[in-house]
């Protein structure tokens, strides 16, 4: 779908149905449209990570560098500062701020994890408090939300994929090196890309449990964004090998 010079990340649609992109290295989110044409449509941020696009139009970016979460209201180019996340990050592996973010439309309120402390938080879309659903995490850097309203989170150098439950606690639902990012698809198999070199795919598990499938490998370096789109497609990004992918079910 895409190969440039920038290094996509991660990923949304937006209000049209066009692929947003977060761009870390250059600051920057770009519209992809159909045409393969792109076009920036914000830019300056201290390392924009995760996406999630609002109803309303809202577009919601994790500044890693910073650690806080931010919005961009419709047609608005200055950003929203909605949390500020307790953690400092550094520059350096495992030691990042927040990076993926989640949406959970059964109670309309975000998924955030903080790196830097290892805890997920749940944050309102309009800002405000962050109310902690689980601690002690070595480094989580994506969240998924079922149709349940089960939360499930990436721990990328603690290792595999976790599914939260009451009181804070966590089941292991799938294995990774260093998971990046979740996504469910049509049949409520779990999507994960993992960005360890020597991996560097994306595997499908299924959702009654059984092995892994291996849905992209070749021509991946660092897999990170995820997508899965209402018609079923699939988008992963690769900020390494510059690319955009997309997956037609078959």
């Amino acid at each position: 779908m895409h190969h440039g010079a920038d290094h996509p990340d991660d990923l949304a649609l937006d209000p049209t149905g066009a692929l947003l992109y977060s761009d870390y290295t250059n600051g920057t989110v770009t519209r992809l449209a159909a045409d393969g044409s792109t076009r920036v449509v914000h830019r300056g941020l201290d390392g924009p990570e995760g996406l999630v696009q609002l109803s309303d139009g809202t577009l919601v970016v994790a500044e890693e560098n910073t650690n806080r979460v931010l919005s961009f209201a419709a047609g608005r180019s200055a950003p929203r500062v909605l949390a500020t996340l307790p953690g400092q990050p550094v520059k350096a592996t495992c030691r990042g701020g927040v990076d993926g973010i989640a949406w959970d439309a059964t109670t309309l309120t975000l998924i955030v994890p903080d790196p830097v402390t290892g805890t997920i938080y749940r944050l309102a879309p309009q800002g405000g408090s962050l109310t902690p659903l689980a601690r002690g995490f070595v480094h989580p850097v994506g969240a998924a939300v079922d149709s349940h309203g089960r939360v499930y989170v990436a721990d990328e150098c603690g290792g595999d994929v976790w599914r939260l439950g009451a009181g804070g606690s966590r089941t292991r639902v799938a294995r990774a090196s260093m998971p990046d990012d979740l996504a469910f698809d049509a049949a409520g198999a779990l999507l994960v890309t993992d960005v360890r070199h020597v991996n560097h795919d994306l595997r499908r598990w299924p959702a009654g449990g059984g092995a892994p499938t291996v849905l992209a490998r070749s021509g991946l370096v660092e897999p990170q964004g995820l997508l899965v789109t209402p018609n079923g497609d699939v988008y992963v990004s690769d900020d390494q090998a510059d690319v955009i992918l997309r997956l037609v079910p078959v």
